[in-house]
């Protein structure tokens, strides 16, 4: 009796794990085939060169002007060479500053992307949630950020429904 009742246990669980339907996606070959994706990525690399450039420039200067100061080191009195000194730290440290609002995490760079590139990743996401309802799926994976799939069948990659759902 307790042989039938495992069974049908086991049964019922088997059953209801066929029911679930998995699929998966490909976000980085759906954001390349978003003309809005890749106009928002030229603007953050044109402002990231822009950025750079600037950061350059002014790392030359603070070079340029150490370079002046050892030149000059010999003729100048100890009070003249600590202000000298003192002002190539204070120029480069205002550099490392400039760099760090524009490139950190927090910099203009980040939250530019975050201007730019969430719009387009919520119309993504949105597109698949809608897939997975309609679809009746439980999950969608994204092999883009999971290199831990080892065997994807296409017969199950929904990235071009979210394209089309995106009306791309």
């Amino acid at each position: 009796m307790k042989r039938i009742i495992l069974f049908s246990i086991m049964l019922i669980s088997f059953a209801g794990l066929r029911a679930q339907k998995f699929g998966y996606v490909d976000t980085e070959y759906i954001l390349k085939k978003v003309p809005a994706y890749k106009s928002a990525q030229d603007q953050l690399d044109k402002l990231s060169a822009q950025y750079q450039k600037e950061v350059e420039s002014k790392y030359k200067a603070v070079d340029d002007l150490f370079k002046k100061y050892q030149s000059e080191k010999v003729l100048l009195t100890e009070d003249m060479r600590q202000k000298r000194e003192n002002e190539i730290v204070t120029r480069e440290k205002e550099v490392k500053e400039l760099q760090k609002t524009y490139f950190s995490p927090e910099g203009s760079l980040a939250k530019k992307r975050e201007e730019l590139l969430k719009p387009v990743q919520d119309k993504v996401y949105t597109a698949i949630k809608d897939i997975a309802s309609d679809g009746s799926y439980a999950t969608i994976f994204d092999v883009a950020n999971n290199p831990g799939m080892i065997y994807n069948n296409p017969r199950f990659d929904l990235s071009d429904k979210v394209l089309e759902k995106m009306g791309i």
